[in-house]
């Protein structure tokens, strides 16, 4: 309850003291689309078996992992509302020297969220300068497709906090207070956390940028419980996205995500290790 009234409180600042940044307009875009491909083709494995070299070894399989991240933002004055709709599949496909195919899932994920963003502050001398005030977003989380021994996510999520945004070096840093109400399992249970995020783009040299961001979200209380229930969860990705030609990237990257369940002594972890080729366009800027 303070948490919300601390944010009415700046929402209310903001008719007295304004940033000043004079981008105005819509800002499409396509920030990227990038597509993950390996392939191991491994022929009469069975014949080496004995062999240490893995390479005779070793089962083929193929992972493919697609991602897509686009925004609709609009600038104004004293506010920034913004769209965005990011999308993660992967999928690992293994062909075993003895035995069935394996397929399996290693991304799969669909989130769609609109922001709304206060410009109260601007600050010039810090960090390369950025925008802060207040916000409120709402978002929809699903996935592309329904897991064998689990439902489809579904989740709608609220977020209201403070944010730091559009800086040089700082792209956003903020603390919210979270509810959902999560459709996942039946009976249907509404949750509250608190989460706290980061996002940083730093400049390498010319045509190269080091891309990093964070979430934390730690849940508070829920009004049904579930073995599913998390307690907290984290996620990492690091990146470093280098120009080839016009709009075409290379990027080695390193994603990391653990969660840890309620009622679970141990914490699940995930390492994604890779190169991504992406794409990426400005459809409309603002000015």
């Amino acid at each position: 309850m303070k948490k919300l009234v601390f944010v009415m409180l700046l929402t209310l600042a903001a008719t007295a003291v304004f940033a000043q940044d004079g981008k105005q307009g819509w800002q499409v875009e396509l920030k990227k689309l990038a597509l993950d491909l390996t392939s191991t083709e491994v022929k009469h494995a069975q014949d080496y078996q004995n062999f240490s070299d893995a390479r005779l070894t070793s089962d083929s399989q193929t992972s493919v992992r697609g991602s897509w991240d686009s925004i609709a933002d609009y600038h104004a004055e004293h506010f920034l509302w913004s769209n965005e709709l990011t999308m993660d599949y992967g999928r690992t496909k293994i062909r075993p020297v003895d035995g069935e195919r394996l397929t399996n899932e290693n991304a799969d994920k669909i989130l769609l969220t609109t922001d709304y963003t206060q410009k109260i502050w601007q600050v010039d001398d810090l960090w390369g300068g950025f925008s802060a005030g207040p916000f409120a977003n709402l978002g929809y989380e699903t996935e592309f497709t329904k897991p064998d021994n689990a439902p489809r996510t579904r989740i709608v999520r609220s977020m209201a906090g403070v944010k730091l945004f559009e800086g040089k070096y700082l792209k956003k840093l903020y603390g919210a207070f979270v509810g959902e109400r999560d459709f996942t399992y039946h009976p249907y249970a509404t949750k509250s956390a608190w989460e706290t995020g980061v996002k940083l783009e730093l400049p390498v040299r010319d045509g190269a940028t080091f891309k990093w961001d964070a979430m934390f979200r730690d849940y508070l209380s829920t009004t049904k419980k579930h073995p599913t229930d998390l307690d907290w969860e984290f996620e990492t990705n690091a990146r470093l996205d280098v120009q080839v030609y016009k709009n075409l990237y290379v990027a080695p990257f390193i994603s990391y995500y653990t969660a840890k369940g309620k009622y679970i002594s141990s914490r699940g972890e995930n390492v994604y290790v890779g190169v991504s080729f992406s794409f990426s366009h400005v459809l409309c800027a603002a000015k």
